[in-house]
């Protein structure tokens, strides 16, 4: 069921946004991986099983990532996911990679929770002391053509609500997806908006607590 045809890997240094030249400049990056769509031209009642194998796609998405925009783990402040259905898919199919996208990123960043837990919607049985990337993997998905374009949101990993991390990553893979296939997406970056100045609460305040509200 999971066949991956292309993966796409885009990286950016943005220096200054023509205002003063950062000290260090923002990292961003973006991974794609052109799958063929199971379900393409039909409808299918039951596509859950495929978000479990999914599971490793994203892990290795997310590892990937991280190495291609070589910087420490520590320094990544922000991420978020995103689908491209080709024309003989539904949205929903693009939804499968909530799971399997989101979760990866947020362990590979220091998660402990319980995903399979998360997973099932059981928050009773919610169990794990939560350690880093706490906020919840925004996301975003469209049915388009080949060579669509999805502007994939990013906010930062613990408190969704800091403002000068607000951003979002241009994806597009040329040529992808065709009728029959998928782009998923996972999107990191290192987290300030170059020239970020519309106040806000600050990365450097924000309290464990704060994330899980």
């Amino acid at each position: 069921m999971i066949d991956i045809r292309r993966v796409f890997t885009h990286v950016e240094h943005i220096h200054h946004e023509f205002g003063p030249r950062a000290d260090t400049p923002l990292v961003r990056g973006a991974i794609g991986a052109v799958l063929t769509n199971p379900f393409a031209g039909r409808y299918e009642p039951d596509i859950l099983p495929m978000m479990a194998l999914l599971d490793p796609v994203g892990v290795d998405m997310a590892h990937k990532l991280h190495a291609a925009m070589d910087v420490p783990l520590e320094q990544i402040a922000t991420y978020g996911k995103g689908a491209i259905v080709g024309a003989a898919g539904e949205l929903e199919h693009g939804a499968l990679w909530h799971v399997p996208g989101g979760y990866a990123m947020r362990e590979l960043l220091g998660w402990k929770g319980d995903r399979a837990a998360y997973t099932a919607g059981k928050a009773e049985e919610k169990t794990g002391q939560p350690g880093n990337a706490l906020s919840i993997v925004p996301s975003t998905k469209k049915v388009g053509p080949p060579g669509a374009a999805l502007d994939v949101p990013l906010t930062n990993i613990n408190a969704s609500y800091v403002r000068g991390q607000f951003d979002a990553i241009e994806v597009r893979v040329p040529g992808a997806p065709a009728a029959d296939e998928i782009v998923f997406i996972l999107a990191m970056s290192t987290g300030y908006r170059v020239h970020a100045r519309v106040g806000g609460l600050l990365a450097k305040d924000i309290s464990k607590w704060d994330g899980l509200r």
